[in-house]
């Protein structure tokens, strides 16, 4: 991706585990003792093994991970109502839409429609194509408007269209961040705050904070520790967050990801409680 992406933060409408209360710091300290949802077994001397970690690929953590990322882009941790979301947040990246935010500006919104296009080729954004390809790394709706957003609104009735969404998802921003994530030897957190990067910044603005924040710390793969490698992200991350007016709120980062970091809940593991542009929520 070309240009920085945005969240969708404007769209801000709590509907789902709203919590009437500030978070505790002292919230997460029963998480260093056994993770949520692990199964235990008795070992030979009566106590009890933790079950293994398991990556952010693991569907109920990938899960989790939708949840939270919706919660910053969408202020609901429903990730699934937004295949049909489209507006123009007015950040000079045209169309922002779908699960991820897609932008008509950026190049991730022609790569949908043309892969949701090969597979189904009569759909309803198929005519947009060249529009698409003319006002990619501008903020121009010419050929798109009036009727875009209608059209693709109901495209995301089609479970071709959801499918290709979530396809292009895992390949330009999931996938490759869980397996940076796995090379550097960091749990569930550390590559969903990989992933997270990537959704705001671009696959390649992941890399580019990783990069800087090599120069602090070293990731477990390098002989660094873990917990001082993800601070040394997260730092670098608000660093470039702040860089534009746009992403200057770097709650996703403060009430959320670090709030995690801080209890020691490296493999991320239910429950989540965290906070993201002062809106509160749980995940069980």
């Amino acid at each position: 991706m070309s240009v920085p992406r945005i969240p969708r933060r404007r769209r801000r409408h709590t509907l789902a585990y709203a919590l009437g209360i500030l978070l505790l710091p002292a919230a997460g300290l029963a998480y260093g003792l056994l993770p949520a949802g692990a199964t235990t077994e008795p070992n030979t001397r009566g106590g009890i093994i933790a079950a293994a970690a398991v990556n952010l690929d693991n569907p109920a953590k990938k899960e989790i991970a939708m949840q939270i990322v919706s919660a910053a882009e969408n202020s609901s941790l429903d990730w699934r109502a937004q295949f049909s979301y489209i507006e123009d947040i007015d950040d000079g990246r045209g169309y922002t839409a779908g699960i991820i935010g897609f932008c008509s500006g950026t190049g991730d919104m022609l790569d949908l429609v043309e892969a949701y296009t090969d597979v189904k080729p009569s759909n309803v954004l198929a005519k947009y194509l060249p529009a698409l390809r003319r006002v990619n790394g501008t903020d121009s709706h010419a050929g798109l408007d009036p009727n875009y957003p209608r059209d693709w609104r109901t495209a995301a009735g089609d479970s071709t269209f959801r499918a290709a969404q979530e396809s292009e998802r895992d390949r330009v921003y999931f996938n490759p961040s869980v397996r940076d994530g796995k090379n550097d030897k960091i749990r569930a957190l550390g590559q969903f705050a990989y992933y997270d990067a990537a959704v705001m910044h671009g696959y390649e603005g992941m890399r580019d904070i990783r990069g800087r924040a090599l120069r602090k710390a070293k990731p477990p793969a390098q002989g660094g520790n873990e917990t001082t490698w993800l601070h040394a992200f997260l730092d670098e991350r608000v660093i470039e967050m702040k860089k534009e007016e746009a992403h200057s709120d770097t709650s996703r980062v403060d009430t959320a990801q670090r709030v995690f970091l801080r209890a020691g809940n490296l493999d991320l593991n239910t429950p989540l409680e965290f906070a993201v542009y002062g809106d509160h929520y749980r995940i069980d």
